[in-house]
């Protein structure tokens, strides 16, 4: 007998991904997999499910919480929450994973609302969720507090959220490189941007693990990326991170199957890192490398530190996962001097994605 019913339901990340019960975390995976190539026409943004049941297992520094919704034995949707467990956090993120088939029939409200309440139960302020969308979305915009780009307002998701009282306070671009194509253009802007460098600086590279001589200066450069890149509007706490925090992450990425690699410039006088650029690929190294991150910080701008980095890394990618087809890389709207860098290098846009949020009352 089937049952229409629609039941929210605790997502439980298995203890392992052969388990018996591991059936709905796995689904989860194919749905928000799904859905990505749905919102914006290319696979750039899929991850396998051992890369995400990874990042679920890791709660030192970041809390999980999941719900699906079950119609008929049928996972319809998941509302993944993740929430800082620093001191006096009072932000929660989420994205909300919905069949498009099931949207409009009540799946997308519950899940919104299941995230809203357990912000409201932990007493935080507000709350920052994501939509994406294609590049040639018609029709009427909505604009973002800092005025660059715009979110389609037809879209279903941006309906939701601009119904439930959210606002639009960032977009950002996802921008892909072709790894099989040329690298002249990277090879020219390298060379032309080292003599700009000066003499208290110098190039390293490192994979998996972070030379000891630079782990506290990595973590003192990823704690930046907080203080220092576009946020917009978003409400973005500073983070602390320390060496025993990078070296959590270091494996949880090893959990996660996850293949790395960090370019960075070092300050020689103070030890600083002053610019990195990490990139990294799940699986079998077939798949679409990720950008996680590219920061100069700002005492160090002015160099031509960005577009080292981001050259010497995709210079060494190159052997490291050549049959990996791209890279894919988010970067705000109103980021001009990164997007100039990598339109540079050949970087094209594939997609787009809008920060939006919620203040709590």
């Amino acid at each position: 007998m089937s049952d229409d019913t629609l039941r929210l339901e605790p997502l439980v990340v298995p203890a392992s991904l052969d388990d018996a019960g591991a059936g709905p975390f796995l689904e989860y995976v194919r749905l928000d997999n799904a859905v990505c190539r749905d919102d914006t026409g290319h696979d750039g943004l899929e991850k396998d499910a051992a890369e995400v049941w990874g990042f679920w297992r890791a709660r030192e520094d970041w809390e999980h919480i999941g719900v699906r919704a079950v119609r008929d034995g049928r996972t319809l949707g998941v509302c993944a929450m993740t929430v800082s467990t620093a001191p006096g956090t009072a932000t929660m993120e989420y994205d909300l994973v919905v069949d498009p088939g099931a949207w409009g029939d009540g799946v997308e409200e519950a899940l919104a609302q299941a995230a809203e309440d357990e912000a409201r139960s932990r007493g935080l302020r507000s709350l920052h969720t994501w939509t994406l969308h294609r590049p040639d979305a018609p029709g009427p915009a909505v604009v973002p507090s800092t005025g660059f780009g715009t979110a389609p307002v037809e879209h279903r998701h941006v309906r939701l959220l601009t119904g439930r009282g959210y606002s639009l306070e960032q977009v950002e671009r996802t921008s892909a490189f072709d790894l099989h194509g040329s690298f002249e253009a990277v090879e020219r802007l390298l060379a032309e941007a080292l003599p700009h460098v000066g003499p208290d600086y110098r190039r390293e590279q490192w994979g998996a693990r972070t030379p000891d001589a630079y782990v506290d200066a990595f973590a003192h450069a990823i704690s930046r990326m907080s203080t220092d890149a576009p946020q917009g509007g978003l409400d973005i706490e500073e983070q602390h991170w320390d060496a025993e925090r990078v070296r959590r992450r270091e494996k949880r990425l090893a959990d996660q199957g996850l293949t790395t690699s960090v370019a960075a410039v070092i300050h020689e006088p103070t030890g600083a890192v002053a610019a990195y650029n990490e990139l990294a690929i799940g699986g079998d190294g077939s798949g679409v490398t990720q950008q996680y991150g590219t920061l100069v910080l700002r005492e160090h701008r002015g160099r031509r530190l960005g577009t080292i980095v981001k050259a010497d890394n995709l210079l060494r990618w190159r052997t490291i996962a050549p049959l990996s087809p791209r890279v894919t890389t988010f970067n705000a709207e109103e980021n001009r001097p990164m997007l100039s860098i990598n339109e540079a290098l050949g970087f094209v846009p594939v997609s787009y994605a809008g920060a939006w949020k919620l203040t709590l009352a």
